[in-house]
C-alpha cells in the first residue's frame, strides 16, 4: 500500500532522522532535533522508486524525505507500524541476500580476500534479483 494511500497534505508524520541524517543539511537535523514531527505539505516523485514526500519543518523550512524515512501518526500522535510488503518470490535465498550487509574495507589484506569481493558482487547486486 502506498503512502499516497494514508496520507494527505497537512497530516503530521514523524520523521526517522537515522534513516535520512547523511543526506540532510546541519540546519535541517537541528530543525528535526527540536522536533521530530513535519506537516505534509506535497508529494514528489523519488528516484523513479516511489513517492516522497516534502514536509514543513519546525523552523519554517521544507525538506523533502523517502516515504520509509517517515513514520505515519495515528489521531492520538503515536506511530502506526509498518507493514512490509511480501513479495511473491520470497525465498530462503532472496531473504538471505536480503540480510547481507557489505562494510568497507580499508586494510590490503582485505581487500585482496576473495570472499570479501564474493560478497561485495552479492550485495551489489542483490536489488536487481
Amino acid at each position: 500500500m502506498s503512502i499516497l494511500d494514508k496520507v494527505k497534505i497537512g497530516t503530521s508524520v514523524h520523521i526517522n532522522i537515522g534513516l535520512s541524517k547523511d543526506r540532510l543539511t546541519k540546519e535541517t537535523i537541528d530543525a528535526i532535533n527540536v522536533s521530530s514531527l513535519g506537516e505534509v505539505s506535497d508529494f514528489r516523485i523519488t528516484d523513479g522508486k516511489g513517492i516522497g514526500v516534502v514536509l514543513l519543518l519546525s523552523n519554517g523550512k521544507e525538506q523533502w524525505f523517502f516515504e520509509d524515512e517517515i513514520d505515519l501518526l495515528d489521531e492520538n500522535g503515536n506511530v502506526i507500524k509498518k507493514i512490509l510488503d511480501t513479495k511473491e518470490n520470497s525465498n530462503f535465498i532472496f531473504d538471505f541476500f536480503k540480510g547481507l550487509n557489505y562494510e568497507n574495507k580499508n586494510k590490503v589484506s582485505e581487500l585482496l580476500n576473495p570472499i570479501n569481493f564474493i560478497i561485495w558482487v552479492i550485495v551489489s547486486f542483490k536489488d536487481i534479483l
